[in-house]
């Protein structure tokens, strides 16, 4: 991709791309806020939060701005770039949200102890569901998209379904949990409702920089996996088109647009698996025995669908070329 074909991508989604370039440098602010500013919230450092979304945020817009510039018709090509403009805004208003909690000293998710922190997250979970719309509402118009390469298109395509995926999980974080039902039973206010861990409570041991929980379950784990197939599944496609001079077997676009989908569906399950991890409350180092024996069965058929797609594409490529072979 030369220099060129980014500037009219830039062109055609200024929004996204602003927001993008906008992302990075609070991703710049964020990490001089993890070094220069000492407090903890919910057990990390309290810069962390923006730090990862602003990181998110920079790989979707970039990715969305790229998935436009493959729509050929130029009125579905404008519902694209509004679409991505919504992304934008929204993308923005969470993210102003979520830095104006840091500098208040307060939690952005879940955070209803005040009129104005019950606003904040009010605001956010809107903004959750206009994201999720419009990025379906994208994904939509590349459905009928017919001048892509299968390889490319299957990239896309799985790539939306299973994001969309991924980020409906994030939804279910947003019920009260049982323990917080109790205590504002037993109180009479509630002031938090809604948690990323299951079985423990938010803000306990967890992984480093990402936080995932190590003593429950946490979905968000299944958020991030799934939200970022959207980057992952092109990559592969393009990974397999970069090999393809080396490799014959993967010269045939129709081999890769399988292998496309192999991954796609063993991404799609990965994510449902950690979502099911999560939601039995058990943490993503310690699996039980039923986890590990659907993660076996998930890995062998990931193995054995890449193998029957490889076999096939080397049989197939056999056959034309002893079709192809000069007769004596």
């Amino acid at each position: 991709m030369d220099s060129v074909t980014i500037r009219s991508m830039v062109r055609e989604s200024r929004a996204l791309s602003a927001f993008g370039a906008a992302m990075a440098a609070l991703a710049v602010v964020c990490l001089a806020g993890l070094v220069l500013d000492p407090r903890l919230l919910g057990g990390q450092p309290i810069w962390a939060k923006p730090l990862k979304f602003s990181v998110s945020f920079v790989l979707y817009a970039a990715t969305l701005v790229w998935m436009i510039s493959l729509v050929s018709t130029p009125r579905t090509r404008r519902w694209a770039r509004r679409g991505g403009a919504v992304v934008a805004t929204a993308g923005a208003i969470e993210m102003i949200a979520i830095v104006g909690q840091v500098l208040r000293g307060r939690a952005s998710h879940f955070n209803i102890a005040t009129p104005l922190d019950t606003a904040v997250w009010a605001v956010m979970g809107t903004t959750i569901v206009v994201l999720w719309v419009a990025t379906a509402g994208i994904g939509v118009l590349l459905l009928r998209e017919r001048t892509l390469a299968a390889d490319t298109a299957w990239a896309v395509r799985l790539g939306l379904v299973v994001t969309l995926a991924g980020m409906a999980v994030a939804f279910l974080m947003t019920s009260p949990t049982g323990a917080q039902i109790a205590a504002a039973q037993e109180t009479g206010r509630m002031t938090t409702a809604g948690a990323h861990a299951v079985g423990v409570p938010d803000g306990g041991a967890g992984l480093p920089l990402v936080g995932w929980s190590t003593t429950g379950g946490d979905l968000r784990i299944a958020h991030f996996v799934g939200l970022h197939a959207l980057q992952g599944l092109p990559l592969l496609a393009l990974a397999l088109l970069l090999l393809a001079a080396r490799r014959p077997g993967l010269r045939d676009v129709a081999v890769r647009a399988r292998l496309v989908g192999v991954a796609g569906a063993a991404w799609a399950g990965l994510t449902a698996l950690l979502t099911w991890q999560a939601l039995r409350g058990q943490s993503i180092i310690a699996p039980d025995a039923p986890t590990l024996a659907a993660a076996a069965v998930l890995v062998a058929a990931t193995v054995a669908g890449t193998l029957l797609v490889l076999r096939g594409g080397t049989r197939r490529r056999a056959t034309t070329d002893r079709v192809l072979e000069p007769q004596s």
